[in-house]
Formats: structure tokens, sequence, C-alpha cells
């Protein structure tokens, strides 16, 4: 018995010992490695659990060193990418909720002044979703936005309040001196209208915007910066577009044609938002100049496409090319440790082919506001004071180019920045006026508003 029992621990150890000593394959590696990622992971997400998640450094990445797609959240949004970094796609959601007392838009006319009732009212003004990266080179860029559900009037047809792609655009920008974008976007033709909603000092833009800005298009256009960051920096932008607004194929051999040069004279670029929320440490300034001509059906554009401005046919009701709108604008923006500056002039001739006469606008708009960043000690960081003025001169009809009106208006304004544009609370209070120059009556109202912009 005792010899049997000896020979079954021989026969034991000779079966037991290579397994022992044997290199591990190529599989028990890896499944040691997953083994070692997964309990990583635990511990990381035990940590979130017990700690919060900190938004300090703004990233956080489940990747290794295995992984091809990263994974991240980048204040704000969420982006996958790959390792290579030829690939990336970053996602952003956002809200604009805006309470108006006692009118949602600009008076633009008499009636507007002296028949309309107040309105308290709270609206979601924009919900969008942003989704842009880069493919196959970084310099190959890409950006949709998607307006999900715009609000309306109680008289409109709920096809107004539909989800709408409003931009989808593509960079290619190889050097700073030459690249191009093809696409649908708000044309770089003046600063107001190219800085996003939520990037805006005030709750809504002035009351020039909805005369001069010619908004979202459909087209190509060449641009670049020569002499950067010397005296001479220079930013050029040249476009062709249908003309006809958002998402509207072009029913006529006319184009719209838009130029912009931006000479940045301190040698530093200025970003296309407001407010000195970054606090520029040195001193950075612009002075551009562009013009731009349409033949189309349109007097207007919007985010909701084309339109027509007070008093001209609706573009349903026009011609092909019945209209021909040439206008440029003088513009100049500066920010240096929390001073933001920014000030637009423009002139307009619209004709109409129709009736062969011109109609003259001209308007202006200079904005000024200062972002504590603990300079003053009586003011919280983070808190932005802001003084807008604005005028807009147009004709009554589209009969009538001689007895004009022109507008006013005063704005002050208040940002808490939460997380500087990404979440915000702004505040402003408008006094807003019309001279009817065929009258000679004067008319003014008060407006107050409160909007919390915040993205994810």
């Amino acid at each position: 018995m005792p010899k049997r029992i000896f020979w079954l621990l021989i026969l034991g150890l000779i079966f037991y010992v290579p397994h022992a000593w044997a290199k591990p394959t190529e599989t028990d590696l890896r499944l040691q490695a997953l083994e070692e990622k997964i309990e990583g992971l635990q511990k990381e997400r035990l940590a979130l659990n017990t700690h919060g998640l900190s938004l300090t450094d703004k990233v956080v990445s489940a990747d290794s060193s295995d992984d091809y797609l990263k994974a991240e959240y980048k204040y704000p949004g969420f982006e996958l990418s790959t390792r290579d970094g030829l690939f990336s796609t970053k996602l952003v959601w956002r809200a604009q909720l805006r309470y108006t007392y006692p009118n949602r838009s600009d008076p633009r006319s008499v009636s507007d002044f002296t028949t309309r009732e107040d309105v308290s009212n709270f609206e979601a003004r924009r919900v969008r979703m942003k989704i842009g990266g880069h493919g196959y080179k970084k310099w190959i860029k890409y950006y949709f936005e998607v307006d999900l559900q715009p609000s309306r009037d109680f008289d409109d047809f709920s096809s107004s309040s539909s989800t709408r792609v409003i931009d989808y655009r593509i960079d290619v920008q190889p050097i700073d001196e030459i690249g191009f974008r093809v696409g649908q976007w708000k044309i770089n033709y003046n600063r107001e209208r190219v800085d996003s909603s939520g990037r805006q000092t005030f709750v809504e833009r002035s009351i020039v915007n909805r005369v001069f800005n010619v908004d979202r298009q459909i087209g190509f256009m060449l641009q670049g910066r020569l002499f950067k960051e010397t005296p001479a920096d220079l930013r050029y932008y040249a476009g062709l577009f249908n003309g006809e607004g958002r998402s509207v194929n072009n029913d006529s051999g006319e184009n719209m044609y838009m130029g912009r040069l931006q000479w940045n004279f301190l040698g530093r670029d200025l970003k296309w938002q407001q407010s000195d929320v970054s606090y520029h440490d040195k001193p950075a300034g612009s002075l551009a100049f562009a013009t731009s001509t349409n033949n189309g059906r349109c007097t207007r554009w919007s985010s909701s496409g084309c339109g027509n401005l007070s008093s001209f046919t609706s573009p349903s009701a026009a011609t092909p090319a019945q209209y021909r709108r040439d206008q440029w604008v003088q513009e100049f923006a500066f920010k240096w440790k929390g001073l933001a500056i920014q000030q637009e002039y423009h002139e307009m001739e619209v004709e109409d082919k129709s009736t062969m006469l011109t109609h003259d606008y001209q308007g202006m708009y200079a904005q000024i506001g200062y972002t504590n960043h603990g300079a003053i000690s009586a003011l919280p960081e983070g808190l932005e004071l802001a003084l807008r003025y604005a005028y807009v001169i147009e004709s009554l009809s589209a009969a009538d180019n001689v007895n004009r009106n022109r507008r006013e208006e005063y704005t002050v304004g208040v940002n808490w920045f939460l997380a500087g544009h990404d979440n915000k609370i702004t505040v402003d209070y408008s006094y807003l006026t019309l001279k009817d120059f065929a009258t000679m009556m004067d008319y003014s109202d008060n407006r107050i508003r409160v909007q919390w912009d915040i993205s994810f």
C-alpha cells in the first residue's frame, strides 16, 4: 500500500511539474491583462462614486495602450477619437432657456409700440445638438448643428417647430495661408451674426442684426491667414453662394458674392465670440471691412431661411432675381484683461427691379463689457457688466424711401459666468425707441429678459 501511494505521487509530479514551469501562452497573458484592466476600471469607478466627478481638468477618459479608439468627456461634450489622431467626433448638447417681458422680439413699427399687448413669455429659445471633429487629416474638419425644437407662435404651423439641420460644413485648411470651406453656415460677413448665440454678451443680438445680416447660405468660400503674428496679420474670406438662404436651391442664374478682409493690427487673432471670458493677458484687436451682393427673391435672411424686410413682397410671391441687395460693413473688435469692445457700421441698398425703386438702409451698434477676473474686489469673479447702443434707419414701405423711420436701442446687461459661455446666466434691460419721419412722432417701450444658457 505505501508503494502504491508513492508511485501515485511520482506520477502526479511528472504531470504537474511541466505545466507549472511552462512559459505562459499568449492567451494567458491576454487574460491576465484583461483582468488587470477590469480591476483598474472598477477602482476608478469606485473613486468617482466616492469623491464625485471633478471637472477641474475637464477631461475624463477610459482607454489603455492597446485601445485604438478613445472615449473622453471634454467639457463641454463627449469626444470619440482614434489613437493615431486621424479621426475625431465631439458631441455637445445645448439649451437656451429664456424669459421675456413684455415682448419677445424688437418692436419695428408704430403699431408694435402702440397696439401690442404685453406678454409674459417663457421659451426654449434654442435647443441644439452640435457634432464636429476631423477626419483623414487634422486639417480636414467638419461640423453639423441640429436645431431640435425651435419655438413658435400659437398661430404658426407645427412644422415651424420641427427639427432642422441648420449648419453642415467641411473646412480644408492644410496651411494657414489658404484653405476653403464648403456646405451651409452663417457666412463670414459680420462678427455679430457669426458669433454664436451662445457666445453673446447680451441675451440676443442688436436691432441691427435683423436688417443687415446675410445669415446661413449654401456655397463655397476661400479663406486664409497671412503674415501671422506680425503687425500685418490679415484674414481674408471670399465666397460664392446660392443666396436663397438655408436649405434652398437656386432658381436663377444669379448668385450671392461675399468678401471680407480682417486686419489683426496687434498680431493676435480674436475668436468669433463676445466678452473677454478667457482673459486676454495681451491686447488683441481687429478692424474688418466686408461687402456682399445678391440678386434673388430674398430681402432678408434668418435661421428660418429666406424672408423679406418689412413692406417688401414675400419670397414666395416674388419673381426670381427680383431684388438686388448691395451692402457693406465696417467692424471693430478689441479685448484685453476682461475688457471687450465691439462695433459695426452698416449701409445697404435694396433695389426692386419690378418698380425700379431703390431703398437705402443704415445701421450701427457699439457695445462694451467688462468681466471681472479678480481685479475689482467689490465684484465677484465671473461677473460681467455691459452696455450697448444701436440704431437703424429704414424705409417705411416698398413704395416710399423718403419718409423713413429711425429705431434706437439702449441696453444694459449683466452676465454671471458659472463656467464661461458654456454655463451662464444673463439679464438685460432695453429701452427701445422709434421716430416716424412721416409724422415726426416718437414712440418708446421697455423690455427685460432673463436667460440661462448651458451646454453639456
